[in-house]
């Protein structure tokens, strides 16, 4: 099973840009779907985006479209979260997760369908 542990969270300032890595360990990252969620205080965990096994197909939540972007490289079992134009909304504990192997991609995204989460970085955006 993987592992994840991400990185790269931290403070920044509105409209400016962070990028969020997760380190897979395993054999089963390069056939398994991946996520990235987050929670604020106070509310529930909320998908933002996910990606294929492949990295060609990724769907991502409205209020993230056009200024976040998920990639994957599968040689290295990296899952990157490239976030731009960051607003205060978008504070919260981001979380990377994985789906079990072999798993195709469905849509709506559910929380339920990821078996593997990552202890979450905090992502602060200050106005």
């Amino acid at each position: 099973q993987v592992q994840l542990v991400e990185s790269g969270g931290g403070l920044v300032q509105v409209g400016g840009s962070l990028r969020l890595s997760c380190a897979a360990s395993g054999r089963t990252f390069g056939t398994s779907v991946m996520g990235w969620f987050r929670q604020a205080p106070g509310k529930e965990r909320e998908f933002v985006g996910v990606i294929n096994w492949t990295g060609r197909s990724t769907y991502y939540a409205d209020s993230v479209k056009g200024r976040f972007t998920i990639s994957r490289d599968n040689t290295k079992s990296t899952l990157s979260l490239q976030m731009n134009s960051l607003k205060p909304e978008d504070t919260a504990v981001y979380y990377c997760a994985a789906c079990p192997p072999l798993l195709p991609l469905k849509l709506p995204v559910l929380p339920g369908t990821f078996n593997t989460w990552g202890q979450g970085t905090q992502v602060t955006v200050s106005s």
